[in-house]
């Protein structure tokens, strides 16, 4: 039973960011049922191994919000490193280049950009590595700067990477640079009361980041394109209209997930 409510919770975390990123996509690019159902596939893959190697029971509340967190990190970092270094992609529909570039200049070279998505993906593993070493070598809780400073670890990969991406077309902008590792802190300071694992409160902050500012970017803005479409005409005018019946499951979500992390902390 525990496998299979951990690919439920990962099905979960994956349908959550597959409603966003339609939402704002959908106008621009059409809705292909293959690309939403694929998050929610490689999201419940990526809870069930979650849960198998960390222990993590879903039953429990507490560990029902860190595996919904994880997982969601999890399943965003690989999109992003796919979509950055991996997927060929004609860029021109987009104002902002979403291929792996330098100062907004697109990398052509395949092999170029697979030699920097490598770099990149040693890079996480070996921070990922470094903050389970920390964890491994600890003597009694943690002190709550550590908690802080390495929970907030993917708000400031998050950050520098938008920064990288964006700065060289909208230009650098403060507020934005430092919300995501501001919210991941305190994420990972209400975290820490569910689980005394570092690796673990560090990516579910990451996740739960990416989920609170997406919904925030795509939902409280949803006339605004995001940067990547700034500029560029709706071509699906028809999904603005559409994609509002997808809300719903979204805010289920919200809650269920929401409603588990204040009975864990409150219990």
């Amino acid at each position: 039973m525990t496998p299979l409510l951990a690919a439920g919770v990962g099905l979960m975390a994956g349908a959550h960011t597959a409603t966003w990123g339609m939402y704002k996509d959908a106008p621009h690019e059409g809705f292909s049922r293959r690309k939403y159902a694929r998050s929610m596939v490689l999201g419940a893959i990526i809870g069930l191994i979650i849960s198998l190697a960390t222990g993590l029971d879903p039953r429990s509340a507490a560990d029902l919000v860190i595996l919904f967190g994880a997982t969601y990190a999890v399943e965003r970092g690989m999109a992003e490193l796919y979509k950055t270094f991996l997927r060929e992609q004609d860029q021109s529909k987009y104002s902002i280049p979403m291929q792996f570039a330098i100062f907004g200049k697109v990398v052509r070279s395949r092999g170029a950009r697979l030699l920097g998505g490598a770099a990149y993906a040693a890079t996480l593993l070996g921070m990922v590595a470094l903050v389970y070493l920390i964890d491994r070598n600890r003597v009694g809780p943690h002190p709550l700067p550590l908690v802080l400073l390495v929970g907030g670890l993917g708000g400031w990969i998050s950050a520098f990477g938008g920064a990288w991406k964006d700065a060289p077309y909208e230009g650098f902008q403060t507020f934005k640079f430092f919300r995501s590792p501001l919210i991941a802190s305190l994420y990972a300071l209400g975290l820490g009361q569910l689980t005394d694992n570092l690796v673990l409160i560090t990516l579910a902050a990451t996740g739960f980041t990416v989920a609170t500012t997406e919904t925030y970017k795509t939902f409280f803005f949803p006339s605004k394109p995001r940067g990547k479409f700034a500029g560029t005409p709706v071509h699906f005018p028809e999904m603005l209209v559409r994609r509002q019946r997808y809300i719903a499951l979204y805010v289920v979500i919200w809650v269920a997930v929401l409603g588990a992390m204040a009975k864990a902390l409150v219990g």
